[in-house]
């Protein structure tokens, strides 16, 4: 299987992709929750941003848009108030 990404010289990709091969479980656990964790941390980086002046329960609840989208998270969190829906 080749994999060769466009911006890894080959030799360090094998030696990522050899990493990951020999990692337990509880190390690609914590390697994925670390991605999540970080992926948040941009997606809420992103929304202060471009929402400056929302509250953190205004930004949370638009993270749980983009994470869920938009009809499961007005499912589990209710729908954004009528002055934060744009």
């Amino acid at each position: 299987m080749s994999y060769h990404s466009s911006d890894t010289p080959p030799e360090v990709e094998a030696m990522i992709i050899e990493r990951m091969r020999r990692a337990s479980a509880l190390e690609k656990w914590r390697m994925v929750a670390e991605l999540n964790a970080s992926v948040r941390a941009l997606a809420m980086a992103g929304l202060r941003q471009r929402h400056p002046h929302a509250s953190e329960a205004e930004l949370r609840r638009r993270l749980a848009g983009l994470l869920l989208g938009e009809e499961l998270a007005e499912l589990a969190y209710g729908p954004l108030p009528e002055e934060f829906a744009t």
